[in-house]
């Protein structure tokens, strides 16, 4: 079997040199359909790696359960890799970041008092301990000395940017090799001499995450480590977006440069991201560093792959420096497709969530107000019966991110994080008091990892506190079948689901627009493809060609706010904003 090695200065496959030209594919953002077709592009870029992170909160929603079904195979994904002759670095965290909710950690592990995340605590290494057990299980068969493709495994994720405790990354590195792990282990950290030493391992490489001043950050890295081959694990190409900013972008010319510059120097590499995809479902992160900021749907990252799978300027650019270092396969004439006309769809038979309630879920009673994650919930709604003097003013710690308030089924406002919003004046102190809550999205860097979601009190309204609350927990993955036991309403004010029915003669890629919406969710066949947001920067959704059909397909909207426009548009190209505000 092949053999993997660190040598003095260089990798070594079988004993010679070996260059790492790796790029980040993460199969959690990808359509399993798809996976063939972005690693093939991967590799005519001239790349011999595809690099993972695994997300532990994705495979385990709660405890005990490890899905590995659908978008979540790492299995046949590594399968994929190994098929199209390349080889493979698998990061499996547990803290993965990526702008991913809660930075891949299961939003359970919080839940238990006293638990101490990426420390040595026993309760959570108990925890990572069940993890790694599933996702090594995997790995362990399919590492390059058994005849598989993975090449390295990486402990922890920045740790330097986090903590400093070395009783745990050590335990991590034995719990890899307890669990048959062979092959090489790698840590990583942005070159600065106090995240490299806090990160670090002793006898276990280190390499870094940059995206300019190669050269610099390189020579940081091996004032750290004397031996060794040089590696960045994370070469920066491009960034991700937040609502309500602008798109990332960076020019292919200087970031081909830099990747130049880097290859050089003889160092191995990770292009973080060869192709980004998507953050289907509501899986994007947020971050908050004063301001909590959620990430969009998309993660198209400005990336040689675009979001649909196109290949960019940058890709073309990336792939004339590779040539410059390694040998790159023909590029073929690949099919061009002429481009799917516009069209458009009617959404319709409104079902209004203030109006049945019932049939969106089950109502749970509390004397207290629970949290979102009390209720094993991403989207709720919470009632209360008020019965106090005059105007009154509602108040909370905070909410976690957004409330829409509502006092009899009459709009009162929102209650929105990212405003810094605590306090709201309802008009009369006497009715149902509705609030309608949404996770935008955990935060996945820095001290508010782990945060519970909800309404965080104590709440107040007046000078009283209410004790008798009413919630009801909304399956989003069971908006699209709201239609077979519940009839349609009328539409009117608040969350209101819709749905449209069109038709296409064979699947293809196409982008939903927007732009005409206020706030929600889409689902296509009951796909979720993720949030939709006003006021950008991303105007259209993605919608993978195999999540269609031939014939008839099915159009689900739940709209937050105000559906002003009931017209869906279908549109060949992606807007994902402008790059200045």
């Amino acid at each position: 079997m092949p053999d993997f090695a660190i040598g003095e200065s260089e990798f070594l496959l079988d004993g010679k040199p070996f260059q790492i030209l790796s790029g980040a594919l993460h199969y959690f953002r990808i359509h399993p359909d798809q996976w063939a077709d972005r690693i093939e592009k991967a590799r005519l870029m001239g790349l011999n790696t595809i690099e993972t992170y695994v997300p532990w909160n994705a495979h385990s929603p709660r405890r005990g359960v490890f899905d590995t079904t659908g978008m979540l195979d790492l299995e046949l994904f590594l399968r994929r890799v190994a098929e199209a002759g390349l080889h493979a670095i698998v990061r499996p965290g547990p803290y993965i970041c990526a702008e991913w909710d809660n930075g891949g950690l299961p939003s359970w592990l919080f839940r238990q008092p006293g638990v101490g995340v990426r420390r040595y605590e026993p309760q959570y290494l108990a925890a990572v301990g069940e993890y790694f057990s599933e996702v090594l299980r995997i790995v362990r068969p399919l590492q390059v000395d058994q005849g598989g493709p993975v090449l390295l495994l990486q402990v922890e994720n920045e740790y330097g940017a986090f903590g400093n405790d070395s009783t745990y990354l050590k335990w991590l590195v034995e719990l890899f090799r307890a669990q048959g792990i062979t092959v090489p282990l790698v840590t990583v950290d942005q070159p600065e001499d106090a995240m490299l030493t806090a990160g670090g391992i002793d006898g276990v490489l280190r390499t870094g995450s940059f995206g300019s001043r190669s050269v610099e950050r390189l020579a940081t890295l091996r004032a750290h480590q004397p031996t060794g081959p040089l590696m960045c694990m994370e070469f920066w190409d491009g960034w991700f977006d937040h609502w309500g900013g602008p798109h990332h972008t960076t020019s292919a010319a200087e970031a081909a440069a830099e990747l130049d510059a880097l290859l050089s120097t003889g160092a191995s590499v990770n292009i973080y991201m060869v192709h980004g995809g998507t953050n289907f479902g509501l899986t994007n992160g947020a971050n908050d560093k004063g301001v909590y900021r959620p990430t969009v749907t998309s993660y198209d990252y400005d990336a040689p792959v675009d979001e649909a799978g196109r290949l960019t300027a940058k890709f073309h650019a990336f792939r004339e420096v590779i040539a410059r270092h390694a040998p790159v396969p023909p590029l073929p004439e690949f099919d061009v497709q002429p481009p799917v006309p516009e069209f458009s769809a009617t959404l319709g038979e409104p079902i209004r969530l203030l109006d049945r309630p019932d049939s969106w879920g089950a109502w749970r009673a509390h004397e207290d107000l629970p949290s979102l994650d009390d209720l094993d919930a991403q989207f709720a709604l919470y009632r209360t019966q008020l019965d106090l003097d005059g105007p009154v003013v509602l108040q909370l710690d905070e909410v976690r991110d957004r409330a829409h308030v509502f006092l009899d089924g009459d709009p009162i406002g929102v209650l929105s994080r990212e405003d810094h919003d605590r306090a709201i004046t309802l008009p009369r102190g006497r009715g149902r008091l509705d609030l309608i809550v949404e996770d935008q999205g955990r935060v996945n860097y820095g001290s508010r990892i782990g945060e519970a979601k909800g309404l965080i009190g104590p709440l107040q309204v007046g000078t009283s506190t209410p004790s008798a609350w009413q919630t009801l927990a909304i399956d989003l993955d069971a908006v699209p079948e709201l239609w077979r036991t519940t009839l349609q309403s009328t539409a009117g004010v608040g969350p209101t689901a819709y749905r449209a029915a069109f038709t296409i003669e064979e699947p293809t890629d196409l982008f939903l627009r927007t732009d005409a919406w206020g706030k929600g969710f889409a689902w296509i066949n009951g796909f979720c493809l993720g949030r939709y947001w006003r006021r950008g920067p991303q105007h259209t959704l993605y919608i993978p060609g195999p999540a269609l059909r031939a014939g008839t397909n099915e159009l689900v909207v739940l709209e937050l706010d105000t559906l002003a426009d009931t017209t869906a548009r279908f549109t060949p190209t992606a807007e994902l904003g402008p790059t200045e505000l």
